[in-house]
Order: C-alpha cells, then structure tokens, then sequence
C-alpha cells in the first residue's frame, strides 16, 4: 500500500508517491479523489488493476474547476478579467472540501481570502515576492487552495523570470503529492513552453443569465423600498433587459444597473440602450471594431418586403422563448445588387428591429505591416464580437475587402487569404450569436466558399425600386425634410424616375431643396421633376454591370422586394418605323 503523508520536523508531507489511502480526518478534505483519473488496486497476482472512475460531466467552467480541485491537478490557470467571480467560486469550493483559501497579489503577498486589506498588508508583506509566496506554499502542511491574481507576468517566457518558472516547476512536483492547488488568475494566457505540461487552462467565460438574474434580484431588493425608485420589470421586459446584459461581466452589469437607476431613478425594458452604451465602451477600448449608433427605423426602409418578413421573423431568434423552443442563432444574411438601394440602410435598421448593438467590421483596418498582426487583428476583432454577442456584425462592401485575397501569395505573402481563411472558418463554426450581415456589389470579387449555405443562412438580391417602392422613398424624404408629402404628386415622380436607386431619389430632392431655396421659391412636384431631369442614373450609365448582376441572381438568390428583373438586352438593335 502507498505511504501516508507525514510531518517531516514541522515542514511539509514528504511521501514517497502519490497518497491514495484515505487522509486523517483533520487533514483529508471531503470528497476528495486520491488520482485524476484511475484508482489503483492490487490484485491476487500482484499486478495493478486500474478502475477508472467516471467524473461528473462539467457543464460550467465552475463545475470544471471543482473538479480539478478534487482531482488535485497541481497549477490551474483561469483566464478571466473576472477575479472577483473566480474568488467566490473558489471560496464555495475551499469551503465544502474543509480547505483554506489563500490569495496572492504583488501589493500584498499571501493573505487569507476575505482578511481586511489594511490587516492583509501588514500580515503578508513578506510573501509579495514571487519566489518567497511560492516557497510559502511549500512549507505549508494544511490542505488549502492559492489564489494567484496576475501572475500571468512572471509566467511569460522571458529571461527574468527564469527562477520563477523553474521554483513554479518544483512546487507543481510538489503539489501532486499533497492537498493543495494553486490557481492563477489572469485576463491574458502568457505560458512559457516549460509549463505547458504542468499547467491546465480553463477558460472562465462571461456570466450566464442565471448569474444576471441573482444580480438583478439583489439590485432589486436594495432598492425596492426607496419611493424615489420605479421598477417596472414584467418578464418579457425583463428578458430584454438581461439579453442585453449578456457580453458584460458581472462587475459591468452592476455598474450599468446601477447607472439606469441614478439615470432616470427607474429600471424597465427600455433601459437597454443604457446598457448598450456599456458596451460601446468594450468596442471603442479595443480599437478594432467601430460601434455604430443607428437611428435607423424599419419605416425609413421603403420596399424590400420579402427581406423584411424574413427579418421580422428572426427578431425574437435571441429569446430565451425561442431556444427552448429549439431555434438556433441565425447566422447571418448577404445583401447582394446594385448600389445605393438600401442594402446598408436596411443593415442600419435591422439593429433598431432587433434591439441589438450593431458593430461595423473594416476589414481594411484589420491590416498591418507587421508579420502575423494582421491575423492576430482578426482574431482579436472576432473575440471582441463575441464578447459583447448578441450583436450584429455590418461588414460593409465585404467584396471590396475580399477582393484579390485568391491571388494575394504574390502581392501581400498570402496574408490576405490567411485573414480571409480565418473569416471563413469562424463563420462556419461559430456558436455565439453574432449576427452577421454582409453587403456587396461585385459578385466576381466574392469566393464560392462565403456564399455556400452554412456560413450565412440567406443571400437577398437588391434590385432597382419598383415605381411603387419609389413613391415610398419619395414620400419619406420629403417628409423628412419637413414637407407634407400629399401636397406632391408622388406618382408623377415615381413614373419620370425609373432607373433611379433610393441614393439617387434623395439626392434628386435634395437638389430640389437647394434649387427653390436659391429661387425663393416653395419646393414642388415641378421643381423635383426639374432636379430628376438633370441627374443621370446609375442604370443607364453601369447598364451591363446592372445586366450581368440580375443574370447572376437568377437562381441563386431571393429576391429582396417582389421578382428579380429579367435582364434587357442591350446588343438589339432599334429600329424606327
């Protein structure tokens, strides 16, 4: 049988292997496994059997963490911006596996979890050298947990912290034969190559709705006695509330909670923007992505009706409602025609319909002239994404970016079909509910693998507006400008500007506006025929680019509003009789 740990002059158990007995009451802590992964027993023969022991499945990173706590993996590494959340899971851990729980921070060394911080400094100043906490932990002969907040720096593979790494080798040697852990706190995984088979990551994610819905309970009950404070959450207001949470830590949520209530001294569905505006700020520190205010409404959208239903139909995808009901996140959606007919308006409006934050994605900001940064910039703008999901992603012209990236091995070393790849690859694969709605206007620069179904749910043609769809965009422009749209004949406007796109109809009465502004005059039907007469369409003038587009659509797209045009053939000849 292996030996029991025992007192070695009052320093720590020195066994000669792994204890797999049971430990002294006092000392063994409950539950706890005596291997991560087997148990050892001797048969007649005298060979070992090895039993394996099934683990419980771990469906959060808490659960995981516990587990690896029992199973007694010496070093853990978090990564997480969330120490406080960490602390507590840890502190529920020490206390049902009868441990103690140490925290180590560089201002003021080891001190028990919970300790006073004026108490903690005077108590462990000792121990705030890296070197000194870890022999500490060494000499300590009780069971207990060790809680490093940002040692990711002297786990880097720099030559300073050499001594470190080599001492955080041995006590991980050490820690495997007694009841102890250390886990590493840090928002940043900075492993050097000699800890890699000593260290195990886990990822600590962003707080599920469960977390936000205690969080939101305990605001509530500090405040609901206060007669200056509103709360008016009905549960579909509050799903809303909390859908709009998700992405923020919980230190976040508190503050942004917190903030709603000194705001307007109330807290209701209609809070969301406010939470929204935490979130811009996650987007505008990390520079790579732009957050996009839209005041954009559906009724501003004239025409593109079956894009529409379809949109409206998805808008309650993100519900809680809605994944019990089994419907997963949609992925995302192609807006594909000709330019200026609303396809980046309709992107800015779906964020309104929605009620989600939407986020434009520049490619182009995504290079760099350094080897590899354009590639870490991508993966740093998805992870900026996901952090923040539900989110809509607006990557605007997306065949203006992607355009050479098949040849790119000769222009740019290949880097834009790398960062093409790792685009393509996460739109593939990702789970998070990042609403992805692409633009584009040059179907030959787009690769067959973005448009294959898996990777976005639906490509939508955007053809010219139809003269009902332009009498709706005339309507909205005028009154936009603070005129009243039955005073004009919006059929007469719509019939003398066919082949005109929706940019084209508000520039015509926006020249309108100037043109009786300059003659003194009140802006007309005749005065807009005027402006309409004088502006060449883009129809006329990309004629065959316009042709070739439809013919491309034909089949392999829906239309956004009504059919897609047949195609006119320009090569006929005209004849007059």
């Amino acid at each position: 049988m292996a030996e029991q740990p025992t007192k070695n002059d009052g320093r720590a158990p020195v066994p000669t292997q792994r204890p797999l007995a049971p430990a002294p009451k006092a000392v063994r802590p409950a539950a706890e496994v005596s291997s991560p992964a087997a148990v050892v027993s001797k048969t007649v023969a005298g060979s070992a059997k090895v039993v394996q022991t099934p683990g419980p499945r771990c469906h959060s990173a808490a659960q995981e963490l516990d587990v690896l706590v029992r199973a007694r993996y010496p070093i853990v590494y978090v990564v997480t911006w969330e120490e406080e959340r960490v602390e507590r899971c840890l502190r529920e851990i020490a206390a049902a596996r009868n441990k103690n729980l140490f925290v180590w921070t560089i201002t003021q060394g080891i001190v028990k979890s919970g300790s006073e911080p004026q108490h903690a400094k005077s108590g462990g100043g000792s121990t705030s050298d890296p070197l000194a906490a870890l022999d500490a932990v060494i000499h300590q002969v009780e069971p207990a947990i060790y809680l490093f907040k940002d040692f990711h720096r002297f786990t880097e593979d720099e030559r300073c912290n050499l001594s470190v790494i080599r001492r955080l080798r041995d006590v991980a040697h050490h820690l495997r034969d007694t009841y102890k852990t250390i886990v590493i706190t840090s928002p940043l995984m900075r492993i050097a190559p000699e800890l890699s088979k000593d260290v195990t990551v886990i990822d600590f994610g962003l707080p599920g709705p469960e977390e936000f819905n205690k969080l939101l309970d305990r605001i509530v009950e500090d405040v609901k006695t206060n007669p200056k404070v509103k709360i008016d959450l009905p549960a579909e207001g509050r799903e809303r509330l909390l859908g709009a949470a998700r992405g923020l830590t919980l230190k976040e949520a508190e503050n942004v909670f917190a903030k709603t209530l000194v705001t307007d001294g109330q807290l209701t569905a209609d809070d969301v923007n406010i939470v929204f505006s935490e979130k811009q700020q996650v987007i505008k520190k990390s520079g790579l992505l732009e957050y996009y205010e839209a005041q954009e409404k559906f009724t501003d959208v004239a025409g593109l009706e079956n894009l529409k239903d379809w949109l409206r139909k998805r808008s309650v995808a993100f519900t809680e409602r809605a994944h019990k009901f089994g419907l997963p996140s949609p992925r995302g959606v192609l807006l594909l025609g000709v330019q200026g007919c609303g396809k980046s308006l309709c992107a800015k409006a779906v964020s309104g319909l929605w009620g989600l934050p939407l986020l434009r994605f520049d490619v182009g900001r995504m290079f760099s002239s350094l080897v590899g940064s354009s590639e870490e910039n991508i993966r740093r703008a998805i992870q900026v994404a996901e952090s923040v999901a539900p989110v809509i992603l607006w990557v605007d012209e997306i065949d203006k970016a992607l355009a050479g990236a098949a040849g790119s091995a000769g222009s740019d070393g290949g880097t834009a079909a790398r960062v093409f790849g790792t685009l393509l690859t996460w739109l593939s694969e990702k789970t998070s509910p990042v609403f992805v709605i692409a633009t584009a206007n040059d179907i030959s620069n787009l690769p067959p693998e973005l448009l294959r179904k898996g990777r976005l749910d639906e490509i939508f043609f955007v053809d010219l507006p139809t003269p009902l769809e332009r009498q709706e965009i005339f309507r909205i422009h005028i009154a936009k400008r603070g005129r009243e749209p039955t005073k004009f004949d919006l059929a007469e406007l719509a019939r003398v500007s066919e082949g005109f796109n929706g940019a084209e109809i508000e520039e015509a009465v926006i020249a309108g506006l100037f043109d009786a502004f300059s003659s003194q005059t009140e802006l007309s039907t005749a005065v807009l025929k005027t402006a309409i007469a004088e502006t060449v369409p883009l129809s006329k003038t990309m004629s065959e680019e316009l042709n070739r587009l439809r013919t491309w659509a034909m089949g392999r797209s829906r239309p956004a509003s009504g059919v897609i045009a047949q195609a006119t053939d320009e090569s006929r000849r005209k004849i007059e009789f």
